[in-house]
């Protein structure tokens, strides 16, 4: 019914034929359907929001064409990838026109984000339509009302026009649902779209979407970014609203646990940028009494000769070799370019991942499994041999652990100086992961995502290169695995065990954070390091 319902929504742009199983990457499908005319093609591909903003401020575009344009490629990467869940092209289209005609009218946009298409995770509701989250009894129930988020995107001249799929309880990092069926990664068919903003990153690899809003609680932001290539922030919680989302847990859990927090993807780091911006200087700490107060200009800035960081392993994990690779690639062009960069030792790191996961487990999943059994749904696969219903957690366990916590944060609050000679450290890079984007259903740690969660730092995912052949060379560490799972890891890039091939064509990436609270520092780091990677390629590509 849900997969009917789908292809109704988009039934003016099906495809002639689905490409054949054999063809692993469709990314160029658009372009060759014939649904999309060249003027389409241009909107949908050769510029970012940053950039069809202005252009519809200049009037070189429409919002309705550009609506247009979107909901179309939306439209075929539904085909080719099961990204979407809730689709409300019409809508949108009406909106468009809607806009063009007040700004023919008053001569004025309605905000920085005037006519910008704008994809959302199922988790946000929008009035009118499911926030089902891939859950059969939270389907056909329509939101009454949009989320705060919605709400504050629509005043400032976005068009939402459709929502993206997610993992059933949004607990694994592959986005799979009996509801709506898996989403399937564009690059590589073979290799996950990640989770739980997987649909997300799937629609934006298609460049179905040019602007897309996530959720992040222990890298689901950060991950689906990292598997198809794209930018994604994770702000700290508080900084972004995230009231109004749907999360299958009862309302006021997260305020005794741990804070998911919104934030966007993209295909250019400037739009994360725009994003974050323009939804600080709408003020949203007086409509929200969760949100912190600061406008964009007071979350920080990089110093005048920044100091960056480096954390090459978390303790639990150790990374693959072309993980260390491209981080050590990184820290040498920046070293080059004249970036000053300090290896930081972070014993408490390896600590993290299991604090977190005890965080995320308090109410014993109970609430989850109550939705689950009300139309006795099964979990799926993946999940099956993973969850279990499980006992709420005791009062004294729980403020155990949250002075457990106290501890952690404390001490790492010690990375953000050089130890030897006390200077400011700006932003810190690492791995996203331990491996590179895997097959489907075989993520391993989340230690390098969660554990910025626990310490509630932004923390964003930069993409610096794709995976090459001579990314196939390398062995394992010397010595035993470090627990179960660097053995898990290690199944991951040994050739009894998987095709290192898999990997040729996903991207590598690498993550930037920065201290509490400060995502314009964030951004700025960012901006810094890609300015570099760029001058990189460059420079490498001249000596050829």
């Amino acid at each position: 019914m849900v997969r009917e319902a789908s292809y109704k929504a988009i039934a003016q742009w099906l495809l002639p034929s689905l490409p054949p199983p054999s063809l692993l990457d469709v990314r160029s499908i658009p372009r060759t359907s014939g649904i999309l005319n060249s003027k389409e093609l241009d909107i949908t591909e050769s510029y970012d929001a940053t950039a069809l903003a202005e252009k519809i401020r200049s009037r070189t575009l429409t919002a309705e064409a550009v609506a247009v344009a979107f909901c179309k490629r939306a439209a075929i990467a539904q085909q080719v990838c099961n990204c979407l869940t809730e689709i409300f092209f019409s809508d949108a289209i009406e909106r468009a026109k809607y806009l063009d005609n007040e700004y023919k009218r008053t001569g004025k946009t309605l905000g920085p984000l005037h006519g910008v298409p704008v994809s959302l995770k199922d988790t946000f509701k929008v009035k009118g339509y499911d926030a089902s989250i891939g859950i059969a009894s939270l389907a056909d129930n329509p939101s009454t009302e949009n989320a705060l988020l919605v709400d504050i995107l629509l005043e400032q001249g976005a068009v939402i026009y459709c929502k993206t799929g997610i993992p059933q309880t949004l607990m694994a990092l592959d986005s799979d649902n009996n509801l709506f069926g898996r989403v399937l990664n564009p690059r590589d068919k073979r290799i996950t779209a990640g989770g739980s903003t997987g649909g997300e990153g799937a629609l934006l690899a298609m460049r179905g979407s040019i602007l897309g809003v996530g959720t992040d609680i222990g890298g689901s932001i950060r991950i689906p970014a990292m598997c198809n290539g794209l930018y994604g922030i994770k702000p700290s919680a508080g900084r972004v609203p995230i009231v109004g989302n749907e999360t299958g847990s009862k309302e006021g859990i997260s305020n005794i646990g741990l804070h998911a927090s919104a934030g966007p993807l993209a295909n250019s780091l400037r739009d994360l940028e725009l994003f974050l911006r323009v939804i600080s200087d709408s003020k949203p700490w007086e409509r929200d009494p969760a949100i912190e107060y600061g406008l964009w200009e007071e979350q920080g800035s990089i110093q005048k000769k920044p100091v960056i960081g480096v954390i090459k392993r978390d303790g639990v994990t150790e990374p693959l070799p072309p993980v260390s690779n491209v981080l050590s690639e990184t820290v040498n062009s920046l070293r080059h370019s004249g970036v000053e960069v300090v290896e930081i030792e972070a014993p408490e790191f390896k600590k993290c991942q299991s604090l977190a996961n005890k965080l995320f487990g308090i109410d014993g999943g109970n609430n989850m499994f109550d939705l689950l059994e009300k139309t006795a749904e099964p979990l799926t696969k993946w999940l099956s041999t993973r969850l279990r219903r499980g006992k709420q957690m005791p009062l004294d366990k729980l403020v155990e652990y949250h002075a457990q916590r106290t501890k952690v944060q404390t001490e790492m609050l010690k990375i953000w100086k050089d130890p030897k000679t006390g200077r400011k450290i700006d932003a810190i890079i690492l791995p996203v992961a331990p491996h590179p984007a895997p097959p489907i259903d075989r993520w391993n740690s989340v230690g390098y995502t969660n554990t910025f969660v626990l310490l509630d730092y932004p923390a964003g995912t930069l993409p610096v290169r794709d995976f090459k052949n001579s990314d196939l060379i390398g062995g394992f560490p010397s010595g035993e695995p470090l627990g179960s799972w660097d053995k898990a890891n290690q199944e991951l890039w040994d050739e009894n065990t998987i095709d290192r091939k898999v990997y040729i064509n996903t991207k590598l990436s690498i993550q930037v954070v920065a201290p509490r609270l400060q995502e314009r520092t964030l951004c700025q780091a960012m901006e810094l390091i890609k300015d570099v990677l760029d001058g990189s390629k460059v420079s490498n590509q001249a000596k050829l």
